[in-house]
Parts: structure tokens; C-alpha cells; sequence
């Protein structure tokens, strides 16, 4: 069996708040050679050095073990000329070694990558599109977004912790977006439900791309895939966190759901 390749050791070239609650950060030249650049909207995991850990130190041990603190993120964006790769944190201060990272980050700082995974929505066919996120998703569903044909019609709601929090989304002008703001992201939400149930259901072929915390994302695979019928292979819908569990426990718990 091909071992698999060790994880590669990125170096941030900027980070910057985009809104009050999402830093972007941007890696960028020879360390993104190799990678596929059509990978905007695919997943991948970011490794965590130790606080004060030195680059060498960091280097060998995703080499050789034992594995970082590892997360899943979202590619947000590729550019070819200069070589960049930017990938968005939802910043919750010094909650977790993720957000700590990504909070207090600077040019010359570093991490380890690998992945990342095809784009979650990249082929376009349907006669109307859905777009449900909150913070954690955005980058994914922007970038579908941005990838949809330019006559592509439908729906992208977005849940975000504050009204600073709305950012600037190019998707075509047949897309329709609403704001929805949920101060209280760790408390249970209906507020993307309730709204998307309450909209007049289209006619003709649905594509989904939908992705957020757990339980609401249970509610929504519920009301699209079970009510309205719209085909799994039709329906991107993804749980990408759950309150009170740590990415590890949530992981375990998906596999153990899985069918």
C-alpha cells in the first residue's frame, strides 16, 4: 500500500478581518505548487502547530507523527497569477486552538494542509438552486455561488452572528439573498427553517448546497430531501459542526449516523 504523503507545511502570507466574526487568511507561492487550483469550495484539514512551537520542530512532526490538532476548512478561494489560496476561520476568540490560531495569526506564521477535496457543488444543471449557511459554510457556499452559470435562479440564505457580519457575495442576479442574524450561535436555531419553509416552493429541477451545524442541517435534509423530494443526488447537505461537541467527537458521531 502507497504511503500517504505527509502534510504540507504552508506559511501565511496576510490575514485580515473581513467582517468582525471571519478572518481570511492567504497562502500563497511555491508552497501551493502541486495543489489543483479548480479546488475552490472543496474541503481540507489545517494542522495546528503547539503554542511556540518552532517551523522545524512542526516540520517533523508532520513527517513523522504524532498528528497535530487537526480541523476541517473550507478551500475559499484559488487565484492562479500571483499563485494564492485564501481560507476563511470564523473567529471565537481564544475558545479553541483553531479559532486561537487563526485570531492572533500573522504573516510568517504557519500551519499544516492537506487535501483538498473537489468542490461540493461544480456541476450546475438545475432549473433553481438553494444556498443555506451560517458562518462556518460560507466560504462553501460562496464559492458555489460564484461558480453557478450566470442565468442560474434561485435562493442562498445566510445566518451570521452580527449585521457587520454580511459580506460582499458575488452570485448571479438571479439569486436571491437574505440575511438572517443569530447572536447566539451555541443555542439552537430554527431561523433558517422557518424561513426557507415558508417560501414558495419552485417547480422543476432543485440543486441543493446546504451546510451549517448539525441539528439544523437534520431539520433541513428533513423538510428538502424527505418532504419536498428533491433527490440526494440532487442535494448537497452537509452538518459541519454540533453544539457542545469538539470537530473530533462530531466526526465520530456522523460515521457512527452514517447509513
Amino acid at each position: 500500500m502507497r504511503k500517504k504523503p505527509a502534510p504540507r507545511l504552508l506559511e501565511v502570507e496576510r490575514a485580515c478581518h473581513i467582517t468582525p466574526n471571519m478572518v481570511r487568511i492567504t497562502f500563497a507561492g511555491d508552497q501551493l505548487q502541486g495543489i489543483p487550483t479548480d479546488r475552490s469550495g472543496g474541503n481540507c484539514k489545517i494542522m495546528f502547530p503547539a503554542d511556540g512551537q518552532s517551523k522545524e520542530s512542526f516540520a517533523e512532526q508532520l513527517e513523522n507523527g504524532p498528528k497535530p490538532v487537526t480541523r476541517t476548512y473550507t478551500v475559499r478561494q484559488f487565484r492562479d497569477d500571483p499563485l494564492e489560496m485564501d481560507i476563511d476561520f470564523v473567529a471565537h476568540g481564544d475558545t479553541g486552538p483553531a479559532s486561537r490560531w487563526a485570531s492572533h495569526v500573522k504573516a510568517g506564521d504557519f500551519c499544516g494542509f492537506a487535501g483538498p477535496s473537489p468542490a461540493k457543488l461544480d456541476d450546475f444543471y438545475a432549473d433553481w438552486y438553494l444556498i443555506a449557511a451560517d458562518m462556518t459554510a460560507l466560504p462553501v457556499a460562496c464559492a458555489a455561488l460564484e461558480a453557478m452559470p450566470d442565468d442560474a435562479k434561485g435562493l442562498a440564505v445566510f445566518e451570521v452572528l452580527s449585521e457587520a457580519d454580511k459580506q460582499p457575495i458575488t452570485a448571479p442576479a438571479g439569486i436571491d439573498i437574505h440575511w438572517l442574524v443569530n447572536t447566539q450561535p451555541h443555542t439552537l436555531s430554527t431561523a433558517q427553517e422557518d424561513f426557507i419553509r415558508q417560501i414558495a416552493w419552485p417547480g422543476g429541477r432543485i440543486q441543493t448546497c446546504i451546510a451549517g451545524e448539525s441539528s439544523v442541517i437534520r431539520a433541513l435534509r428533513t423538510y428538502v430531501v424527505n418532504e419536498k423530494k428533491v433527490p440526494k443526488e440532487d442535494a448537497y447537505i452537509s452538518g459541519y459542526w454540533k453544539i457542545g461537541l469538539i470537530e473530533d467527537e462530531h466526526q465520530l458521531e456522523k460515521r457512527s449516523e452514517a447509513p
